[in-house]
């Protein structure tokens, strides 16, 4: 449900469509008569496990590959296009209302859409998820909880009150102005409606503590009511996840049967499936783009460029207690923007770029890419710090640091440090063994220990140092920095990140304003901060490469770039 994921290292409205790049909306896009087919199987990226069911989720769950499977089974509130702009004929909403303040929301609901069961979704299951995000974002909400939604869009802090004026239409209104667009993006679009089966006690806390249990089981009989095209009717850990049709879906009928999501353990895994032909839809590694013309005769490879940016993090966490703050002292160091500077210059991004994505990805300087085109990119904005390893080291011996044996020491202190990353593919070991070697040259010492994706994202504040996990999918959300850089430690900020004036910039990007050039300029603002104050280290975007079994149509023409989601009710073989 929330719209900032984590993607795995494998993987490659005020704002109206007119604003944004041109893209391809979800039209039908297979001809009449096509017969109803049987399956897809689709892979995952290496060693990428889906574990977690339910569409609210917790901050270590967060991965795209689980909003996916959330996407399959429940519709949005707000559908948004391939350019990002709004699609209300396949939205559960068909027309929002805000007043010029940006204070108040009255969403009307399209009267179409219904559950798997016959009931139709009304304001009543808008109001079930409000009442299950307020629970699960509660300050003492217990373990796994607090809802990683919590602090982005406004989210619940600034909601002064939801309530149903009938059984299609309900207004929300919020404690302080907000720049509508932002909102609609990235906080409305949370309130995706849920069945009222979900809601079990009135005491939050043992709600809290169903739903953490019940997010994991996906055999409750809670999951078979949805209002999505396909219902998950199997999950297998580290092995499948099987979808069957939805034969009552409101929307685009699916002709497909049933899509399956498969578990691969490493790249070749994933090669040799596509060289058998086991996988109608799947991924070619980075690894094997020499070789993709071995593939050619079955498959179409096509580039994706999705909206999201790569990273590496640094534990800059400063907690109140010792399981809330970096190990070994690390945070003072990281606190030290020089010293983010210094790693910053010893990342050789085209180096990265060459070896790892074979010159297909982007190189990268805040916290949007280039790729896809949109409004969101400040056009003038140019790198602060460009790979310059000499420039790092006198950084470093301007603050009192010396290279000794090939560490740079001051004291007792060391700038040697240990980073985690993603393992399974080859494009993510080049990349950190290529950092390794660049932070090498100014005398930063980095130990490289590899750790499944899911293993990686679930690590808690005192148990890693740098951290390359892949990066963050924006997912359909307004690309603000709230949930990413306001507050240490909660939504996506893992790293602990503070900044006063970051968090300036993001409030003022979030405010009302009364022309979209004026609202976009206070984004670009707070976009130029990032890329100088590096709450976390850039490293190249990657283009994903999707291979397509000939025979199978619909699945790169309908795979949103905006949102990262792909649309298996628009798939079908035959035809075009």
């Amino acid at each position: 449900m929330v719209k900032q994921s984590k993607w795995a290292a494998g993987a490659a409205a005020a704002l109206s469509a007119t604003l944004l790049s041109t893209g391809v909306s979800m039209a039908a896009v297979r001809p009449a008569k096509v017969p109803f087919n049987n399956t897809v199987v689709m892979a995952l990226p290496p060693q990428v496990d889906i574990n977690w069911y339910f569409p609210i989720v917790d901050v270590p769950s967060n991965s795209l590959y689980s909003a996916w499977l959330w996407n399959m089974g429940y519709s949005s509130l707000i559908h948004l296009k391939n350019n990002g702009g709004f699609n209300w004929q396949t939205s559960i909403a068909s027309h929002v209302s805000k007043n010029p303040q940006g204070t108040v929301y009255t969403v009307t609901m399209n009267k179409k859409w219904h559950w798997s069961n016959g009931q139709p979704v009304t304001s009543a299951n808008v109001l079930t998820t409000w009442k299950l995000i307020q629970d699960t974002s509660m300050p003492k909400a217990p373990a796994p909880w607090p809802y990683t939604g919590a602090g982005t869009g406004g989210i619940p802090a600034n909601i002064k009150s939801i309530t149903a004026q009938g059984p299609y239409k309900f207004t929300v209104t919020l404690k302080s102005p907000a720049n509508q667009a932002w909102f609609m993006y990235s906080g409305l679009n949370q309130l995706e409606p849920l069945p009222s089966v979900w809601l079990k006690y009135k005491n939050p806390i043992q709600e809290d503590k169903w739903l953490a249990k019940a997010a994991t089981n996906p055999n409750l009989p809670e999951y078979k009511i949805i209002d999505g095209p396909y219902q998950l009717v199997q999950a297998v850990n580290n092995q499948k996840w099987v979808f069957q049709a939805n034969p009552k879906y409101d929307g685009h009928k699916p002709q497909v049967a049933r899509i399956i999501f498969v578990y691969e353990g490493s790249s070749q895994a994933e090669y040799a499936a596509l060289r058998k032909g086991t996988i109608q839809f799947g991924y070619l590694p980075s690894s094997m783009w020499k070789a993709r013309q071995q593939l050619g005769s079955t498959y179409r490879l096509s580039l994706f460029y999705p909206l999201q940016y790569n990273d590496m993090l640094v534990n800059m966490n400063q907690g109140k207690t010792a399981a809330n703050t970096a190990p070994n002292g690390v945070a003072k160091l990281f606190n030290q923007l020089y010293i983010r500077q210094a790693i910053q210059l010893g990342i050789d991004q085209p180096a990265i770029n060459k070896v790892s994505f074979n010159g297909n990805g982007i190189d990268e300087f805040t916290a949007i890419t280039r790729k896809p085109k949109t409004v969101f990119f400040p056009p003038h904005l140019k790198a602060y710090y460009p790979f310059n390893p000499a420039r790092g080291k006198k950084i470093l011996q301007q603050h009192g640091w010396k290279d000794v044996n090939g560490v740079m020491t001051r004291g007792k202190q060391h700038l040697a440090f240990t980073l985690d990353y993603a393992s399974g593919t080859h494009w993510m070991t080049d990349e950190v063994t290529l950092i390794q070697q660049g932070l090498a040259r100014e005398g930063i010492q980095v130990k490289l220990v590899p750790e499944t994706f899911n293993t990686l994202i679930a690590l808690h504040p005192n148990q890693w140092e740098m951290m390359d996990y892949g990066g963050i999918t924006y997912g359909g959300s307004y690309p603000s920095g709230d949930g990413l850089f306001e507050t240490p430690g909660v939504g996506l900020n893992s790293q602990g990140y503070y900044n006063a004036k970051m968090v300036k910039l993001i409030q003022a990007s979030l405010k009302p304003h009364a022309t979209v050039k004026q609202g976009l300029a206070a984004l670009y603002k707070y976009m130029d901060y990032v890329a100088y104050d590096l709450p976390m280290q850039f490293t190249p975007d990657a283009a994903s490469y999707y291979e397509t079994i000939k025979s199978l149509h619909g699945t790169m023409s309908t795979f949103n770039p905006f949102t990262q989601y792909p649309a298996p009710q628009y798939w079908h073989y035959g035809g075009k």
